[in-house]
């Protein structure tokens, strides 16, 4: 099985920023994903393509995931984005305002054009659609099966907020529904479930509040603003080490299960069947891309042998 790939932390970095750019190999998260649509002002698209272009060229010995928030498909600038940027190979596309799977399908067909133009494997470039109105929360699930290609949906709270007519708050009241049907088609679909932005980036309280609660609902990664949310998210996201210690203990008493002819075994008085099993080897997994242990699990740990 392929190594579990972190993605806790996807920082945006405005595409017209230089020394932001030039920054990238200095930041400490997971992934960068370089903006095209939103950070960028209408009078400097055409710059910020060229220097986004010139940047990905030149950033050949990468340390983290790239990702390019190009303009959405249905504007004028979104074919000349990935005209200019697809042949620095970036890892993906984030892909803003997908709203039905037959945009997420249109980009794949684009993304196919362009690796058989560049010589590339066949599905070597990623997507990460963008949920971000009521129209996309609703098709979710579509979206998420639309194409091998995807990654993982990616929520966006403020997009929504404004679809939807309301405010956003720190609580996150108003987005509980919204976050549920990301969450559900993403994992229904085996793909990541990534978090929004939280955008008071003096507030690391509130942020590692919000990151908790989108953990325990089971979010995998989230989206941000400032290199300095970065160890606030990765400490959330990191496995405490009772998690681990326990899990190491499940996957020992299930082996012992099956040594003895059963599927169920007693551990500190609980039961362990393959519920168990199975949060135990994603807590070791995560673990093991924190770099925590050296243990692999493998499909035969989980499930045992045929």
């Amino acid at each position: 099985m392929a190594e579990y790939q972190l993605r806790r932390t996807l920082l945006y970095v405005p595409g017209n920023m230089p020394s932001m750019l030039q920054n990238i190999p200095l930041f400490q998260c997971d992934g960068v994903i370089i903006d095209l649509e939103d950070a960028v002002p209408l009078s400097e698209k055409d710059a910020a393509r060229i220097l986004v272009k010139r940047y990905l060229e030149s950033y050949k010995e990468r340390n983290k995931e790239i990702l390019v928030r190009i303009n959405g498909l249905d504007t004028k600038w979104a074919l000349d984005d990935l005209k200019a940027i697809l042949p620095g190979i970036p890892d993906g596309i984030r892909l803003p305002k997908a709203d039905t799977p037959e945009i997420v399908e249109r980009l794949d067909t684009l993304l196919t054009e362009y690796e058989e133009e560049l010589g590339l494997e066949l599905g070597f470039f990623k997507i990460l659609p963008s949920i971000e109105t009521a129209q996309a929360v609703i098709n979710a699930t579509a979206i998420a099966r639309a194409s091998p290609r995807l990654i993982g949906l990616a929520f966006g709270a403020e997009d929504y907020t404004a679809t939807m007519e309301i405010n956003r708050t720190k609580g996150g009241e108003e987005l509980f529904n919204a976050r549920m049907n990301v969450l559900w088609a993403a994992k229904a679909a085996g793909i990541q479930a990534i978090d929004s932005i939280f955008s008071d980036v003096n507030d690391m309280e509130a942020l590692r509040v919000e990151t908790e609660l989108i953990k325990r609902l089971g979010f995998t990664g989230k989206c941000l603003v400032n290199p300095r949310q970065t160890d606030v998210i990765h400490e959330v996201f990191a496995p405490k080490q009772d998690e681990i210690d326990y899990a190491l203990q499940v996957m020992e008493a299930i082996k012992r299960a099956r040594e003895m002819g059963t599927g169920v075994i007693s551990l500190k008085g609980k039961m362990v069947d393959m519920p168990v099993v199975i949060r135990s080897a994603r807590v070791l997994r995560t673990a093991r891309a924190h770099g925590m242990v050296d243990i692999i699990i493998n499909e035969e740990d989980i499930h045992g042998a045929e």
